[in-house]
């Protein structure tokens, strides 16, 4: 049964207007504002407020207005029931947010139908409040699925290169990690801010396992080769860049609609061994022309493939690696990426202890002194370094 909430100073028309709602509602009264605003704040709360305007110390103006500022009783549709009769008055209360408005001296019938129509139509619209809770929930949930379908299809694919190459898959989860931790440092960055947005560096976090796809199209004698490749062989390798973006390319045209992840996954399949001087692969971009995702997994990926075990090569000491990816500024990498990685150094060694493959040396997180690199270090070991980074 609904319940009525009547609001007014007069004895007479409380009993008046109770008598002609009791036998169909539930009824409440108040004999002032103050007493209506603690009723409608009660349990139940009222489905309807039939409100007096001309009260002593709190007008019916006033208890609308402190009605419709609460949360919990704005939504109750307030019918004002009062003498005053001018049009102004009438306006007054409906810009208020009134429901309707009634004129004294009351008739039964026009205050029966008009608290019917009103509640049948909050009836209606708490119906439509609660489908659109319901369709909501059932959007998000759907939405999760999608989601948890998507994060699932990732790692099924980055798995492929995990089955080929065993090396990768404590890889994947450390340079997503760490490029996480670039993004996360840089997106306050005047560079990078209007790229690095929450809703984008979560995207790129989930497509950062992409970035080595391509590698399940290179053959085993190359990719698990012990020994150095050869130029034939290393030609053959630096193709795993096109595959993995023509894959991704793929994947897009089946999907039929643009889809973001993939739009940057693809870009960091492709890019991600571009350096900042132009002289990476596959398209030799330069500086700006490299897309950010694909400038902070360059960086991950090669300070990962240092410190890591590999089959052509022993780990390297955190220091050393540090010196080499510090030498590689305004080279190798975009400056405030090296930037952002010496900022957050703690970070990246916490990351690499935590996905430890067992295979990499044990190091210190110490940032190395500034300046140059130790002098065994120079550009053109540097050099040789980085490029055999498969």
């Amino acid at each position: 049964m609904h319940t009525i909430l009547i609001v007014d100073d007069a004895p007479e028309n409380l009993l008046l207007l109770s008598e002609l709602l009791l036998p169909h509602y539930r009824v409440r009264a108040a004999n002032s504002g103050r007493r209506a605003l603690q009723i409608a704040a009660g349990v139940p709360r009222p489905d309807l407020v039939l409100l007096d305007v001309m009260m002593p110390d709190m007008d019916g103006y006033a208890v609308l207005a402190r009605l419709r500022a609460d949360p919990g009783t704005a939504d109750i549709p307030v019918i004002f029931v009062t003498a005053l009769d001018d049009s102004a008055d009438e306006e007054r209360g409906l810009a208020l947010g009134a429901a309707d408005y009634i004129s004294k001296p009351i008739r039964p019938a026009i205050v029966l139908a008009r608290v019917k129509t009103h509640l049948d139509f909050k009836l209606a619209r708490d119906w439509l409040q609660d489908r659109n809770a319901v369709l909501e929930a059932e959007v998000a949930r759907r939405l999760k699925e999608n989601l948890l379908i998507q994060d699932t299809s990732i790692r099924a694919l980055a798995h492929l290169a995990e089955i080929r190459d065993p090396e990768t898959g404590d890889h994947l989860r450390r340079t997503q990690g760490y490029v996480r931790t670039l993004a996360t440092q840089l997106r306050d960055h005047p560079r990078f801010a209007e790229s690095l947005t929450e809703s984008n560096i979560q995207t790129l976090v989930k497509s950062a396992p992409l970035h080595d796809i391509g590698k399940v199209g290179i053959p085993d004698h190359i990719l698990l080769k012990p020994g150095k490749l050869t130029p034939e062989e290393w030609e053959i390798m630096k193709t795993h860049s096109r595959l993995g973006r023509d894959a991704i390319e793929q994947a897009e045209r089946d999907a039929e609609q643009p889809i973001e992840f993939l739009r940057m996954a693809k870009d960091i399949a492709h890019y991600h061994h571009e350096k900042w001087d132009g002289s990476g692969y596959p398209e030799g971009l330069a500086g700006e022309a490299i897309p950010i995702p694909a400038r902070l997994m360059a960086l991950a990926d090669v300070f990962d493939a240092l410190i890591a075990r590999r089959a052509y090569k022993a780990p390297m000491p955190f220091e050393r690696a540090v010196a080499i990816i510090r030498e590689g500024r305004d080279a190798h990498f975009d400056p405030a990426v090296v930037d952002a990685f010496l900022v957050r150094l703690d970070e990246f060694a916490r990351i690499a202890r935590s996905h430890a493959d067992g295979e990499t040396d044990d190091f210190d997180a110490r940032e190395p002194l500034a300046g140059a690199a130790p002098a065994c270090f120079g550009r053109a070991r540097s050099t040789a370094h980085t490029r055999v980074i498969r």
